[in-house]
C-alpha cells in the first residue's frame, strides 16, 4: 500500500503485540496485511499463533484479509484457522469479471470463487466479503441480479456494498479532474458510503436507490435464514457469532443509515459538538429528540434480535440440520459451469470460462510435456 515494498511485521514483533494486548484482556485481533496470504513470512507467523493457541491455551482469534487465490496455496486456510482466523475478508469486488477487469482485479477469477470459499466455510471461518457498486457495465437491474446470484450460487456470510469512489490520490480521481467531469467539492463524503461522481448509465437517483437495495436484497430474513442453516451444517460452525455479525451489519443499515465500519451499538450525540455556523439546540428539544430516538432504537433493534434469534433455534433444531445443503455448499459438480448463472447471466462470464478453459488445456499440455520429457529420459 502506498509504494512497491510489502510492509510486514517480524513474527517476533507479532508475537509481542498479541501478549501485550491479551494481558490487556483483549483476545480479538484485525491483522491489516493488505492480503496476508501474499506475506512471504505467513507460515512462520501462524505457527507461532498455533502454538500460542494450543500449546499455551490462549484463547486468541484473527480476522485477516485475503485475496480471492489464496486457496491455492497448499495449507495456508488450514493453518489459518488453526491459527485462530475466525473472519476472513476476502476482496471479491464484483462478481462481473468485465468489472474486475475495470477495477484492475484480473486476478480475480469468477471460476475459483466457489472453490475458495467453500474451502473457508469447510473451515469453520465466516465468510466477509466487499463488494462494489457503479462499475461502468452496472446498472440497478444488474446489481440486484447478481446479488441474487450470490445468494444462490456463493456460501458468503457477510457481504457489504460500497459505492465505486473516485478517492483523492487515485488514478480514477486524477482522470476525472484532467477532463473537468464533475466530482462533489466535500471531501467529508469519500467514504465509499456516499455517491460522490454521476455514472454513464444511471441516473443519480438509480445509482443510490441501487445501494440502498443492495443491502435490502442480501440481509432478508429469508437469506439470513439460509445463511444459518448452512453454518449449522458445518461441524465446526459457529452459528451464534455468525448470526451476532450479521446483525451489526444488518441493523446499522436498517436504523443507522450508515456504513457498519462507522457505527456502535448506540450513537453518541452531544448538544455541545455542533457546526459553528448552526445554532445551539435548545437541551429539553435535543435530550428529548435523543433519548426517545435511542428508545425507539431499542425496540427496534429487540424486535429484530428475536426474530433472529428464532431463525437461529429453528436452524439448530432442524431434523436436517447436519445433512442440510443447497446450491452454494454442495461439492462442485462436473457440469457445473455449464449450470451456473454465475458464469452465464453476468457480464464477461462467459469469456472468463473460456480462459479457465483455455488455462486448463494448457497445464493439461504442460504436465503431458513433462511426463514424456521424464519418460525418455528413463
Amino acid at each position: 500500500m502506498q509504494g512497491r515494498k510489502s510492509r510486514i511485521r517480524s513474527v517476533d514483533d507479532l508475537e509481542k503485540i498479541v501478549r501485550e494486548n491479551y494481558a490487556e484482556g483483549i483476545k480479538r485481533f484485525f491483522i491489516t496485511d493488505d492480503n496476508f496470504a501474499r506475506n512471504k513470512d505467513w507460515e512462520p507467523l501462524f505457527d507461532r499463533l498455533i502454538e500460542m493457541r494450543h500449546g499455551e491455551g490462549m484463547n486468541i482469534g484473527f480476522t485477516i484479509q485475503v485475496d480471492t487465490l489464496c486457496h491455492k496455496i497448499p495449507g495456508f486456510i488450514e493453518k489459518a484457522t488453526r491459527a485462530g482466523v475466525r473472519r476472513a475478508f476476502i476482496g471479491l469486488e464484483n462478481i462481473n469479471p468485465d468489472n474486475l477487469i475495470a477495477a484492475k482485479k484480473r486476478q480475480n477469477k469468477i471460476t475459483e470463487y466457489r472453490e475458495m470459499l467453500q474451502m473457508w466455510c469447510n473451515h469453520g471461518a465466516i465468510t466477509y466479503a466487499g463488494y462494489i457498486l457503479g462499475f461502468p457495465a452496472d446498472t440497478k437491474e444488474s446489481i440486484l441480479r447478481d446479488i441474487e446470484i450470490i445468494k444462490r450460487e456463493l456460501p458468503i456470510d457477510i457481504l457489504e456494498f460500497f459505492f465505486l469512489t473516485p478517492l483523492p490520490g487515485s488514478e480514477d480521481h486524477k482522470i476525472l479532474s484532467s477532463k473537468g467531469i464533475w466530482m462533489d467539492p466535500d471531501m467529508n463524503k469519500y467514504n465509499l458510503n456516499q455517491r460522490v461522481a454521476h455514472h454513464g448509465k444511471m441516473s443519480d437517483a438509480d445509482w443510490e436507490e441501487a445501494y440502498r437495495a443492495a443491502w435490502e436484497t442480501f440481509y432478508t430474513p429469508e437469506h439470513i435464514y439460509t445463511i444459518l442453516r448452512r453454518t449449522c451444517a458445518c461441524p465446526i460452525g459457529r452459528p451464534g457469532t455468525t448470526l451476532s455479525t450479521i446483525l451489526w451489519f444488518y441493523l446499522t443499515i436498517l436504523y443507522e443509515g450508515v456504513h457498519p465500519l462507522e457505527s456502535g451499538a448506540f450513537r453518541l450525540k452531544y448538544r455541545r459538538d455542533r457546526r459553528a455556523s448552526m445554532k445551539r439546540e435548545n437541551p429539553l428539544v435535543f435530550y428529548a429528540r435523543y433519548w426517545g430516538g435511542m428508545a425507539v432504537k431499542a425496540v427496534n433493534y429487540a424486535r429484530v434480535y428475536l426474530r433472529c434469534k428464532a431463525l437461529l433455534k429453528k436452524a439448530l433444531d432442524a431434523p436436517d440440520r447436519w445433512t442440510y445443503s443447497d446450491l452454494a455448499i454442495a461439492p462442485p459438480k462436473s457440469d457445473e459451469f455449464d449450470a451456473l448463472d454465475l458464469y452465464h447471466a453476468t457480464t464477461g462470464g462467459e469469456a472468463a470460462l473460456k480462459r479457465k478453459y483455455r488455462d486448463d488445456a494448457i497445464r493439461a499440455h504442460g504436465h503431458a510435456h513433462d511426463e514424456a520429457v521424464s519418460t525418455a529420459a528413463e
